[in-house]
Formats: structure tokens, sequence, C-alpha cells
């Protein structure tokens, strides 16, 4: 089954959402942004569905390639990242430590996140910019203390999303990784927004991150520590979860800076994070200007 590719994109100076379809990208700001300004409130109104059904007879308004990915859901109010998600990459720490009772969370700023064939930047600060792959998952319905029986319920979407990172600047401080984690345009997510209607599109799925195509990241979802229902549940009890919010869902083992010694991405460099009905989300590296 394929599903629908949502997108939101920017096209001479206007910022807008539409449908990639065979030939282009069919404008949906263009008929409805009276209505939903931007896929957030097309996302809150629980309108997907409907608005794929309604534009199967309708012919694209451009190319793909006049356009600029933007990231799918532009102003999210939280995006929860989670950490140490994979068996492998729990044992990376060498703490001792079985599995986690709980996920370790924490929280990335719009800003710093660039959309599909955006360059992630790497600051003047730190050369340490490493990727991870991850899944994306973003709320339709929202809640609190959602059981984890209902959280698929309460899911509009899917995504994918290189959580780059500056690994440095992650241990500034001794409890928190917040500052390596928001360096401005250091991650990307995209390149669609695919809307999520069975849970097969999630519960077994494999995920693999690329750089200069070869793979660095491999791994199914169905060996994460934490299962999509569970992460949904445990941030639903202390915040309350509202249409649009981003949750990244946690990397597999692979990402530079576990070599020996690390590989950091560097100007030049292509990497592909891809998930198996999600598409390819692919990113070059540029130095900030």
């Amino acid at each position: 089954m394929t599903h629908p590719r949502f997108l939101s994109f920017s096209r001479n100076g206007h910022h807008g959402y539409g449908l990639a379809v065979e030939g282009g990208v069919i404008d949906l700001s263009a008929r409805h942004s009276a209505t939903w300004a931007t896929l957030r409130e097309v996302v809150e109104a629980g309108r997907l569905a409907q608005l794929a059904r309604e534009s199967k007879a309708l012919k694209p308004d451009f190319a793909l390639d006049e356009i600029r990915f933007e990231i799918p859901i532009p102003s999210p109010e939280k995006i929860i990242c989670v950490g140490v998600n994979f068996p492998d990459r729990n044992e990376e720490y060498k703490d001792g430590q079985t599995a986690p009772s709980n996920p370790s969370l924490f929280i990335r700023f719009p800003r710093s996140f660039n959309g599909h064939g955006e360059p992630l930047i790497r600051p003047p600060e730190s050369p340490q910019l490493d990727y991870e792959g991850e899944i994306v998952i973003v709320i339709g319905k929202g809640g609190r203390r959602i059981a984890e029986a209902d959280a698929f319920s309460h899911i509009a979407a899917l995504s994918l999303c290189n959580e780059g990172t500056i690994r440095d600047w992650v241990r500034h401080a001794k409890f928190n990784v917040t500052q390596g984690k928001n360096f401005d345009r250091t991650g990307a997510i995209g390149p669609w927004l695919i809307p999520f209607t069975d849970a097969a599109q999630l519960e077994d799925i494999k995920l693999e991150t690329r750089v200069n195509g070869e793979v660095r990241q491999s791994d199914r979802t169905s060996r994460m520590i934490f299962s999509f229902r569970k992460i949904i549940n445990y941030i639903s009890t202390f915040t309350t979860l509202v249409p649009g919010d981003v949750i990244v869902t946690g990397t597999p083992t692979g990402a530079g800076a576990r070599f020996d010694p690390p590989i950091w991405l560097k100007p030049g460099d292509i990497v592909e994070v891809e998930a198996e009905g999600l598409g390819v989300l692919k990113n070059t590296i540029a130095d900030e200007v």
C-alpha cells in the first residue's frame, strides 16, 4: 500500500504545504490556507485523509525540483526526543547498567532542524557534528496519561529525522544534553509526513542510516527498548500532548562517535536516513557561514 506523502515547502518566497504525486506537487496551501495555515492545523483538524482523497483528481501545480523542503510540522508546540532506545545503543555506554526502566528524554527546538535536501550546518564552535537516524511520530489527538493500549489512536502521521548532534557540547554540563542537541540547523526532519493508519507501519520496520553510501546504522523498530506505545504513554504522564507535537523516537547503534577514532561529519558528506514506508531523508553537510 502506498500512503499519501504530504510535505511543507517554500517556493518563490511563499511557505506552503502540499501533496507529492507523480509529476510534482499539488499545492494544498493555495487551496486551503484560509482554513488550515500549515500542516499542523491540518493534523489538528484530523483532515490528512480527507485532503488526500479530495486531491486524487488534481494535477500537480509545480515540479518537486522547484521547491525547498521545510520540516513537515513548521511550529510544533513540542519536539521531544528519546535517547538510548535500542539495545546495542544502551550497551555502548558501558556503564554496567541493564536496559533503563524509563526512557531518557530531551527537548529540541524547531530552529535546530532543516528540511530534506538542505545542508546540516557544522558550527564553528566544534567539528564534532554527528548523525542519528530516527523515526518521528506526530501526535494527532491530544491527551494526558494516555494508556499504552490507546496510544496508536493518538498518532496522526510519521516522518524521519536525522537528529544531528554536536557531541562535545552534549557533555558540557553534568545532567543535560540540551546544548549539543540544539545548534541551529544541525538536524533534519522529512521529507514526508505520512498519515498513520495501521500498526504495521511502525511495529517492525527497518531503519537505516548511510553516510556517503556506506551503511552506518541499521536496526528494526521491533527491537526498541521502549515501544512507540510506551513512549506516548510515558511522555503523556507528565505533559499534555497536543496535535502537532513531534516525538523523535531513538537511534540505533553506529553513530560516528562510536568509531575509534570517531568519524565526524564534514562538508560535502551526504547522509541518508531511510525507513520502510517512510522514504529517504537526504542531507549534505556544510560549514556555517
